[in-house]
């Protein structure tokens, strides 16, 4: 069976591109410094920044802030920014979105991660690639593989994902992520269709004939207990957004799966603001 190599270098995209995208945001930030200096410094145009609708005359009567108890969190105030997600959209010329890769170990997953980012990347869109393994270097870095830590590990991701989205970033998280509650509970973090679910359908004999990190090798041998796809379950979803599959019996190009999930993007809205 053909097994996935290193992505290929992708075209960049023409300069007629890529000065679009930067013009397309140039203009907006131009709007967005006119619209907030009134039409200009000591200009007729207001002479400073829009007033907030707070700006004015204040009720003397304080309202009692509504505290929260979250978890472990007592006593604790949510704080809105008159900066909005939509504000920030507009800002960026697209939407903020997850796109959550998972699969078994050696399905492909950050091959697929870095050929997409790299490909909105050329076409003039902000990305950041949320990898399994490179979080547990640092913010996950206390958590093992047993089920509860694995839960947790996702939660984490989950919650830093949600961020992203909200700044406006098509964020590209990639993880096994196998139990399929734990995919549920992120996707309820993201209303609206922006958790963009992507499931790598290989089959387990392509994804341990590749074993780029030599890990099934140590799972059949018992050395690794608890290792998605032999000694513990991998659940695929059931109503995820785009499945890569193998075709003719060939794995898709890191190119291919690319093209795919951007299509997806461009179908459905999340490159335009």
């Amino acid at each position: 069976m053909a097994s996935l190599s290193a992505p290929p270098t992708l075209p960049r995209a023409s300069p007629v591109v890529v000065g679009a995208a930067r013009g397309r945001r140039a203009a907006v930030r131009v709007r967005t410094a006119a619209a907030a200096l009134g039409g200009g410094c000591g200009g007729g145009g207001g002479g400073g920044m829009e007033k907030d609708p707070g700006d004015g005359p204040r009720s003397t009567v304080k309202e009692k802030p509504v505290m929260s108890n979250i978890g472990k969190s007592t006593n604790i105030l949510w704080h809105n920014c008159p900066i909005e997600q939509s504000d920030r959209q507009m800002l960026l010329g697209q939407k903020g979105c997850v796109v959550w890769i998972t699969g078994l170990s050696g399905s492909g997953k950050s091959t697929l991660a870095c050929a997409l980012s790299r490909e909105l990347h050329y076409r003039g869109h902000l990305t950041y690639v949320l990898d399994g393994d490179n979080l547990r270097h640092g913010l996950n870095r206390d958590l093992s593989f047993k089920a509860e830590d694995r839960a947790e590990n996702i939660r984490r991701v989950g919650e830093v994902a949600k961020l992203f989205a909200d700044a406006g970033i098509i964020c590209i998280a990639s993880l096994i992520s196998p139990y399929r509650r734990d995919r549920d509970a992120c996707r309820a973090l993201l209303p609206d269709s922006k958790f963009i679910e992507v499931f790598m359908d290989l089959p387990l004999q392509i994804c341990e004939a590749r074993d780029p990190k030599g890990l099934y090798k140590l799972a059949r041998t018992g050395k690794i207990k608890g290792f998605t796809g032999i000694d513990d379950p991998y659940e695929p979803p059931v109503n995820g957004e785009i499945v890569i599959k193998m075709k003719d019996g060939e794995c898709p190009s890191p190119k291919a799966m690319a093209r795919q999930v951007l299509c997806y993007l461009e179908e459905n809205g999340y490159l335009q603001a």
